[in-house]
């Protein structure tokens, strides 16, 4: 799982999955940041979505930064990222929605 440390989201993600079973290998992208090769096999398999357009960090941000792509954007600010980013085997999932637990077979 990929997010940050203190995203209420990625904590309430984790202690879900921990308590249906799950063992979670976490990452904070804010304090051990991605390679632009992280970075760009995140955006391969999440796409455009990965960039959190809904977040503060993007409200914050200048039209020139926005007009970046997302590897500029996500490697210049991690919280940036949608969250969490849950890579399960072949599963890719975003955010910590009802269909994302289901996916996961954890209680909604």
């Amino acid at each position: 799982m990929y997010g940050l440390g203190h995203c209420s989201t990625c904590q309430k993600a984790q202690a879900e999955l921990e308590a249906a079973g799950w063992q979670v290998s976490f990452r904070d992208v804010a304090k051990e940041p991605l390679s632009q090769a992280e970075w760009t096999r995140m955006i391969d398999e999440f796409g455009d979505k990965i960039v959190n357009r809904a977040s503060l960090t993007w409200r914050g941000m200048s039209e020139d930064e926005r007009g970046g792509t997302p590897l500029q954007m996500l490697a210049a600010k991690p919280s940036l990222m949608k969250r969490p980013a849950i890579v399960q085997g072949d599963q890719r999932l975003l955010g910590w929605t009802a269909n994302v637990k289901r996916a996961l077979g954890v209680s909604a």
